[in-house]
């Protein structure tokens, strides 16, 4: 590991001053969990890493806002909002994807901001999030800006952040009588990186699907919304022949990529079947 500039700054304003636009091995550092590893690999040699441990403790902690939104502190760890009491009681399925998302050492120390700014396309909060609509505000040395946590990632390993700006706060509107899910496929242990995962949000009139959102992620470079299996299932019910159309619906035409996960075809297998199944777990609101 070669030699770097290690600083800590006390204020947001100043961790994005020490931020450089022009230099790619200047970077923030929030948990750490995924910089250093990518460290120890070799793949990223930082010039300076800003650490954001000491920054104003107003952007850690959940709370919800007037309108019943959920507000999540970019210095969140996991791990709080795991265990958040509101969290799992309104909006359970961010608490359920929680419990396999890699182990708790990991929950302990990344945070949420952190999580989301890394962008790999395997993380199991990305799909959930955007199936809930949720949106990050995002601070650089012009203000803020509001981002769909579905538009945040552009590809593996890249968001629409500039160098210079950082992940402040995540807003989740409330879920109120949705019915959403998560499941993901592993190929080794339930807490391992998928090969494929999709999250689910239903708007149910009854037994008939008002509406819904469907979120991949693992089988693209960045989590993907999912329009043809919606359409398919607007206005229908969970049901066999529904499902089957939105799975094939959600198969045909996407450009599902080949990893050490599994292979393409693989995935796109998966997909027809997992989709059924999130979708029927999130009527019953088991997943």
């Amino acid at each position: 590991m070669i030699p770097f500039e290690l600083v800590e700054p006390q204020s947001l304003r100043e961790a994005i001053g020490l931020l450089d636009p022009d230099d790619a091995a200047v970077r923030a550092i929030a948990g750490g969990t995924a910089v250093m590893l990518m460290m120890k690999a070799g793949v990223f040699r930082p010039r300076r890493l800003v650490s954001l441990r000491a920054i104003e403790r107003r952007f850690s902690g959940v709370e919800t806002g007037p309108g019943g939104e959920l507000r999540i502190g970019a210095m969140t760890p996991l791990a709080v909002l795991e265990r958040s009491g509101v969290v799992r009681r309104e909006w359970p399925v961010i608490a359920r994807t929680l419990l396999t998302l890699s182990n708790v050492r990991v929950r302990n120390v990344a945070t949420v901001g952190g999580h989301l700014a890394h962008a790999d396309p395997h993380m199991d909060l990305p799909p959930v999030l955007s199936a809930l609509g949720a949106r990050v505000t995002i601070a650089g040395p012009a203000g803020e800006r509001t981002v769909p946590v579905e538009s945040l990632g552009t590809g593996y390993y890249e968001t629409v952040l500039r160098r210079n700006e950082l992940i402040t706060t995540l807003t989740v509107p409330p879920q109120g009588r949705k019915r959403a899910a998560y499941l993901k496929c592993t190929t080794r242990s339930a807490d391992d990186w998928p090969a494929l995962g999709v999250a689910v949000a239903l708007d149910m009139d009854g037994a008939a699907i008002r509406d819904a959102a469907v979120v991949i992620s693992a089988a693209t470079d960045k989590p993907t919304r999912l329009a043809a299996a919606e359409a398919a299932l607007r206005g229908g019910s969970v049901d066999e022949a529904t499902l089957r159309r939105a799975g094939e619906a959600a198969a045909d035409g996407l450009d599902i990529v080949g990893d050490a996960h599994g292979s393409a075809s693989y995935k796109k297998q998966l997909l027809r079947v997992y989709l059924g199944r999130a979708v029927r777990a999130a009527a019953k609101g088991t997943a």
